[in-house]
């Protein structure tokens, strides 16, 4: 399975691409590593293969220009928790719809799904993350 022309257009000239899981397939964390490091989190929809691959966690945790960022699948239930435990960004893809919300200090960002949006086969949409001095901004782009 080979990534469309038009997601690599996008990631082209990124420090870092982070996915937030359901990467069924290695090549695809492979492919996309051509264009920048890759860390990924493991979907409910990976198995043996991805789950194995040394890129893939159950949550991704590291820190990008003083900010903290937690990469997981399935954010949602961490929306429940205490606020002084949560991490600067969260970046959840469970649900395969794009979403940026800021809640308080943090922002939660799921980038919906570059191939299968709303678990449809078709072109859908990814995030790009600026951090600058501090400040993280979050924007969904469609993929055309």
């Amino acid at each position: 399975m080979a990534l469309p022309p038009q997601v690599k257009s996008v990631f082209r000239g990124v420090d870092m691409i982070l996915h937030a899981g359901d990467i069924f397939t290695v090549s695809v964390l492979d492919e996309l590593e051509r264009l920048a490091p890759v860390l990924a989190a493991c979907g409910d929809s990976d198995y043996l293969e991805t789950r194995n691959d040394p890129r893939v966690q159950e949550r991704q945790i590291l820190s990008v220009g003083g900010v903290t960022i937690w990469v997981c699948h399935d954010a949602s239930p961490l929306k429940t928790c205490a606020v002084e435990t949560l991490p600067d960004l969260i970046i959840g893809g469970h649900t395969h719809w794009p979403a940026v919300e800021r809640r308080g200090k943090q922002l939660w960002i799921n980038p919906g799904s570059a191939t299968y949006p709303q678990y449809k086969p078709r072109l859908g949409t990814v995030a790009l993350v600026k951090i600058e001095n501090d400040t993280i901004n979050g924007e969904i782009l469609n993929i055309v």
